[in-house]
């Protein structure tokens, strides 16, 4: 038998992936499957990123991820794609927390869950050892999500106790109530601006950024990621330390805290300085470049179809299932009377049941009721609210909570914003009762958006625009204006009461 040259050097022709390219177009339509599925939460998060300075820094998190891949490439050389159906597994956990997450309202759940759903579609195509050559690369991602919007209360209490501690040390007098410390020259307030989140998340993206640039084993990065947390938070304490005792020194509080903001990050940046100069002495040479071993012939175009199509199949169970339960059904017509005017805020002249407007001496008082479908998730609750106060970055106002003797609720959600200046108080009923928040709530309303039960909720919103919050004496003025006004509403919040009673 006589076997040509030519036969024994022609290459296996059966599909197959001899070159990458067929892989990078069924990633770059599976990246397409996703997005059209959870475009929602891209666009949320796009949107925080624009609005929040606190998250402004998640624009740069693609460009680095890019260069972290880049970084790599040295260990990658000769590493073919091998697409593999196990990480597609991890899509359905991913895709059930999404579900939880969407029916409890909470979006950085939804966006945490959809990056799970990314980092398996992209571990599926690529295969076990080319993804594990770009783990840098792909655990950066993790910064598209702009979470952490949580510890802003911790922080603030941090911060409260940092400033209390450093005053009694120095000798200043001083008195603290919760977020509010109170000296002879004046007083100040650690709002959610001052907390130190926006200073503490950007540490963290620029700890693990220079952890994989730096070291090599895995306890200097750690390390150097725990400084990244503890240092901004102390220091960030000191700056707040700083700006009271100039208060002190100088004898106003206004002119000490001015453009604060601004200063915070000159010191900020002199922060992570030092701290980068502080981690060079632990810096590990790179390590050599992994050489690629004798590889195994490359799957099937099949089975990187697959596992593109399977992680959308699995993707695709959470918007399905909102889809079914979110059934367009009208909220009911309780007959709610309208909101009642008082001799200090006058009506100009709404019909009861739309927003009505009223004018509190030089002050405009928008009332909103809105009542939601019994079916309601928490998340159309957040919406509601979110339009009726006008919040759209939470590093940038101030939520508290207005005490109101004489009503029921006691207890109204207080959120102040500047620019232009507002004050608006919310609550919400459910079954006859008001809501107290917290993740118990959210529950419930969860579970009444699945099973079909529930009573309607109702939220109430009071704004008020007043011209001007800058001093303390302008916002007691405001907060006893909302008083008065949500006290004279007590037949309508009876009302309410009886309308939502399941």
């Amino acid at each position: 038998m006589t076997v040509s040259a030519a036969t024994i050097d022609r290459p296996d022709r059966r599909a197959s992936l001899g070159t990458p390219w067929p892989v990078l177009l069924v990633l770059l339509a599976g990246l397409a499957g996703l997005g059209a599925l959870f475009h929602a939460e891209a666009a949320a998060a796009v949107a925080v990123w624009y609005d929040s300075t606190a998250y402004s820094h998640c624009f740069l998190v693609l460009p680095i991820a890019l260069y972290l891949a880049w970084e790599r490439r040295e260990a990658t050389r000769g590493v073919r794609p091998r697409p593999t159906l196990w990480p597609v597994l991890a899509v359905l956990p991913c895709a059930l927390a999404w579900f939880a997450a969407e029916r409890l309202g909470l979006m950085e759940g939804r966006q945490l869950a959809v990056l799970g759903m990314l980092e398996a579609l992209l571990v599926a195509l690529l295969g076990w050892r080319l993804a594990r050559a770009q783990a840098p690369a792909l655990i950066y991602l993790v910064f598209l999500v702009p979470v952490g919007s949580f510890l802003v209360p911790s922080l603030q209490r941090f911060t409260a106790g940092f400033i209390d501690i450093g005053l009694g040390l120095l000798d200043i007098p001083h008195v603290v109530d919760a977020f509010t410390i109170e000296i002879p020259e004046g007083m100040f307030y650690v709002a959610e601006a001052c907390a130190g989140l926006r200073f503490l998340i950007a540490a963290v993206a620029f700890g693990v950024l220079y952890g994989f640039l730096t070291y090599r084993s895995l306890g200097h990065r750690l390390g150097f990621l725990a400084a990244s947390i503890v240092v901004p938070i102390l220091a960030n304490g000191v700056r707040a330390l700083g700006i009271v005792v100039a208060g002190h020194i100088i004898g106003s509080p206004e002119a000490a805290a001015a453009d604060h903001l601004i200063y915070g990050w000159g010191f900020f940046s002199v922060v992570i300085v030092l701290l980068a100069l502080a981690g060079l002495p632990f810096r590990e040479d790179a390590a050599p470049a992994d050489r690629a071993a004798a590889e195994a012939p490359p799957a099937g175009i099949g089975r990187t179809l697959a596992a593109a199509a399977l992680t959308l199949l699995l993707a695709a169970i959470g918007p399905a299932a909102t889809a079914a339960l979110d059934r367009p059904l009208p909220a009911p017509d309780l007959a709610l009377p309208g909101f009642t005017a008082t001799a200090a805020c006058l009506t100009l002249g709404e019909p009861p049941g739309a927003d009505q407007h009223f004018s509190c001496g030089g002050s405009g008082l928008i009332a909103r009721l809105r009542v939601l479908p019994p079916h309601a998730a928490p998340a159309l609750l957040r919406a509601a609210r979110s339009e009726a106060t006008g919040e759209r970055d939470a590093a940038d106002s101030v939520t508290s909570t207005l005490t109101i003797d004489g009503v029921q609720p006691r207890q109204w959600r207080l959120v102040e914003m500047q620019d232009p200046d507002r004050m608006v108080a919310t609550s919400v009923w459910i079954d006859g009762a008001p809501d107290p928040g917290g993740l118990a709530s959210r529950l419930r309303m969860a579970w009444d958006s699945i099973a079909g039960a529930g009573a309607a909720p109702v939220l109430v919103a009071v704004a008020l625009s007043p011209p001007t919050l800058a001093h303390a004496d302008d916002r007691e003025a405001a907060e006893q204006t909302l008083r008065d006004f949500i006290r004279a509403q007590a037949p309508l919040l009876a009302a309410i009461v009886r309308a939502t009673k399941g």
